[in-house]
């Protein structure tokens, strides 16, 4: 069956959304079916099916582009450019999201809510493989989130509506009710940190990643460190939903103050940087 381009084009973007989530899934299945029915190690393959999609994933939006939109750059309309200002942002980013996580840790230290153990003969391993694994999530995450469907969303729809619509799929995608709140300020902080980041190319604006990327790899790092190092524990002097469900520090009074003050920052920020008229 041979699939139209220009009626792809011209459906809504939820349902290009569909489409393309579609696609991704047929090409990946054949792949990823073998591969679990094959490998014994679970973990194993769950790396390896992983991989392959997002492999998949960049190859199809670089095709979705050309044929679809009719751009030949997906990836740099994205926001995505090896130059050093990626770099630049990408490292500021991680500034601010380890930032976040030493603050709320601080505070709630100097609450008597947690407490530190001494660190581990492994901790040197654990802060570089954390970074590693921070910083591919973030890219992997912010592309499809920040990136692909960004995009989507603004080709069709207002800006205000393109912020909740995208921080409200980030957090359904996530499948965790208990973190839908915090994952939705998430959601918006990330977008604002995009859209602080933005320039104007032959009369189109266009924002970039970097920001975005750093921001939730260094989220991520942060938390890594603490709960794989196992450098805290919670006294019991506060109850759950203040410290962390499940002891997930997004999922509490805390962690929503953290992000609800976050996504206001970076909306300040964002707003600061415009020269143009508001995005919101």
């Amino acid at each position: 069956m041979k699939i139209d381009p220009v009626l792809i084009r011209r459906l809504p973007a939820g349902l290009r959304i569909l489409v393309f989530t579609l696609i991704l899934l047929l090409l990946w299945l054949p792949i990823a079916l073998p591969m679990y029915a094959l490998i014994g190690d679970r973990n194993l393959v769950g790396i390896l099916t992983l991989l392959v999609l997002y492999a998949e994933f960049i190859w199809l939006v670089r095709r979705w582009g050309k044929l679809v939109h009719r751009q030949s750059q997906m990836l740099w309309h994205y926001g995505l450019e090896w130059t050093p200002r990626l770099g630049r942002d990408l490292g500021a980013g991680l500034a601010v999201g380890l930032g976040c996580v030493a603050l709320l840790i601080g505070v709630e230290t100097l609450l008597g809510w947690v407490s530190w153990r001494s660190p581990g003969p492994g901790l040197g391993r654990v802060i570089l493989e954390g970074l590693v694994v921070a910083v591919a999530l973030g890219f992997a995450e912010e592309l499809l989130f920040r990136g692909w469907m960004l995009d989507e969303l603004q080709r069709d729809y207002a800006p205000v509506v393109v912020l909740w619509a995208n921080a409200i799929l980030f957090a359904a995608l996530h499948l965790r009710l208990w973190t839908f709140p915090a994952l939705v300020l998430l959601g918006v902080a990330l977008v604002w940190a995009k859209r602080s980041r933005g320039e104007w190319v032959l009369g189109k604006r266009r924002d970039h990643l970097g920001l975005p990327w750093g921001l939730h790899s260094g989220l991520v790092y942060g938390n890594y460190i603490l709960e794989v190092g196992k450098l805290i524990t919670y006294t019991g002097k506060a109850p759950e939903w203040m410290t962390g469900l499940d002891r997930n520090p997004v999922a509490s009074v805390m962690g929503l103050a953290l992000l609800g003050g976050l996504a206001l920052g970076m909306w300040q920020w964002a707003r600061s940087q415009t020269r143009t008229r508001p995005l919101l």
